[in-house]
Order: C-alpha cells, then structure tokens, then sequence
C-alpha cells in the first residue's frame, strides 16, 4: 500500500517541475526500480491512473527499468548478482554484504509537451 504515497509523492514532483518548464501535459515518466526495492510496478501503475485524473499528467505513460542488484561481501571482496532474494556470498558464505546497486527507486526523466 505504500505505493500510494510513493506514486503521490511522484504526481507533485513531477507537476511541479512540468509547471515551471511551462508544460502543458506530461507525456512519458521514467521511473527506475532496484531489484530489492519493494515497489510493485502494477501497483504503481494502478495508483498513477486513478491519482493522475484530471491533471497535466492525465493519459502520460510510465516506463519502467528494472536493476538487477549486485552485492559485495565485506569478507572475501567478491561481488555477485543475486537471483531473486538476498543470498550469503556465493564464493565464502559470509553474511556480511554490501548492497552495490538494486536498491535504488528515482524517477530518472520526465517528457512534456
């Protein structure tokens, strides 16, 4: 249910920057999502139709990108990718990781008209 306020949070900020570029609508939102972050892209999606209503950004389509995520073991210094879920380090075992990338989620670009 987070994504409500995370997809809010996205409505102002884009407005907000559409508004002093002297937009009129917004067309296309890239949004990038790590791997290990929780954000649902349908749910994102879902809340952007209905929140986006009778805005500038009415009808503007989102894009997602999706980072795989990378760690780095704070023991041996290998860094891996994981499959789905966090994993101890598959060349010594060790728990104690460092997220690299894959955690990340920002909206990364705005087309208006």
């Amino acid at each position: 249910m987070h994504e409500l306020s995370i997809t809010e949070n996205i409505l102002k900020l884009v407005i907000d920057h559409a508004v002093r570029h002297n937009a009129n609508k917004v067309t296309n939102l890239y949004l990038v999502i790590g791997q290990l972050s929780s954000i649902v892209d349908d749910s994102v999606q879902f809340y952007w139709d209905i929140i986006s209503a009778d805005s500038m950004c009415q009808g503007a389509k989102l894009h997602f990108e999706r980072i795989p995520a990378q760690l780095h073991c704070l023991d041996c210094e290998v860094t891996y990718a994981i499959p789905n879920e966090l994993t101890p380090c598959p060349q010594c075992g060790s728990l104690r990781i460092k997220t690299m990338c894959g955690d990340e989620f920002r909206l990364d670009s705005i087309e208006i008209e």
